[in-house]
């Protein structure tokens, strides 16, 4: 492996930003715990909600709020969904495997929240890239971790896993770091991400304290400035340690301009804070294919554009995101006359 590569990024972004008077802000999270141990089902509780910030600053006005629990099995098969308020019509995901088809399965079973663009939408979605992600929850909670992942790689079933894991984004192009396991794996230590001084930027989270817990969490805000619509969105893997804390392996933030008639997209940044391996940084430097897409487009044109080692999966899942953006617009043009 190549020694010089540049160092990953490893600097978070702490807390979320005080709320901007006039703006409407999109909150989700998906804690993941494991009541039965590391071998039984995973339990997923999902919450999202949209809040208005009047012109003149203040408490939030809450305009959409949705939950859901779900149990998955190890193979990441879904035991059982519920959400509040319900939707019977997800029971027909029981049985489904978690992966490149639920998004499917959500389009037969729910395909109203994504028309919509309700918050339950925004964490089902999510579900995949959450679920994958969980097992690295262990690795704080196991002093042997380590070892183990350096014999996984020395025999040959973990040689085909690599072999399949190559391409798949930017952060596994051949010879990447990521495939080297003698490299510095150590996570970086977060706070909390609610803002002390804003206490109602974030919806609740489940208590994660004194177990194994990872938790999955986005932030959209939104709002119009000198002609053109500002999107400031971040997005954070964290999972909980045995000291106390919360130590995170990825971390973006997202700045975003869109022009207010066509809903175009003008301009877009990403701020890489914390990534597991060097080569994930380039991906951020894509996303000008992306300029001139309609932001209700995104979810596709992400898919289309940012495929495979041109594309971060967390980068694009937080554009994608970002389809959900009129929706949120809408909430700031229904709100009541001050």
């Amino acid at each position: 492996m190549d020694d010089a590569r540049p160092a990953r990024p490893r600097s978070t972004a702490g807390a979320a930003p005080l709320r901007v008077p006039g703006s409407v802000r999109r909150t989700s999270s998906i804690d993941v715990s494991w009541p039965e141990g590391r071998a039984g089902n995973a339990r997923l509780i999902g919450r999202a909600r949209d809040i208005v910030t009047p012109d003149s600053g203040g408490s939030p006005l809450t305009c959409a709020e949705d939950a859901f629990e779900a149990w998955l099995k190890l193979d990441l098969t879904i035991v059982a969904i519920e959400a509040q308020p319900p939707r019977p019509a997800l029971a027909r995901l029981a049985g489904t495997r978690v992966g490149s088809g639920l998004r499917q399965a959500l389009a037969q079973a729910a395909p109203e929240e994504r028309r919509l663009a309700t918050p339950l939408y925004l964490i089902l979605d999510d579900i995949a890239g959450t679920s994958l992600v969980s097992s690295w929850a262990w690795s704080h909670w196991n002093p042997n971790w380590l070892a183990e992942v350096r014999a996984a790689f020395s025999n040959s079933g973990t040689s085909q896993t690599v072999r399949t894991m190559e391409g798949v984004c930017i952060g596994m192009v051949p010879g990447s770091s990521a495939f080297d396991p003698h490299r510095e794996r150590d996570p970086t230590p977060v706070p909390e991400l609610r803002n002390p001084d804003d206490p109602e930027g974030w919806h609740a989270f489940t208590v994660q304290d004194g177990a194994v817990g990872m938790r999955r969490a986005r932030r959209i805000d939104v709002w119009r400035e000198q002609g053109v619509i500002v999107i400031d969105s971040a997005f954070q893997d964290s999972a909980t340690t045995p000291a106390g804390g919360r130590m995170a392996v990825h971390e973006y933030r997202l700045h975003v301009t869109a022009d207010p008639r066509s809903l175009w997209l003008l301009s877009a940044e990403a701020d890489a804070r914390v990534l597991p391996h060097p080569e994930c940084t380039a991906a951020a430097a894509n996303l000008s294919r992306l300029l001139g897409s309609p932001l209700p487009a995104l979810r596709e044109k992400v898919l289309a554009e940012l495929r495979g080692t041109a594309g971060c999966t967390h980068l694009n899942d937080a554009m994608r995101a970002l389809a959900e953006v009129p929706a949120l617009l809408k909430h700031l043009d229904d709100r009541p006359a001050p």
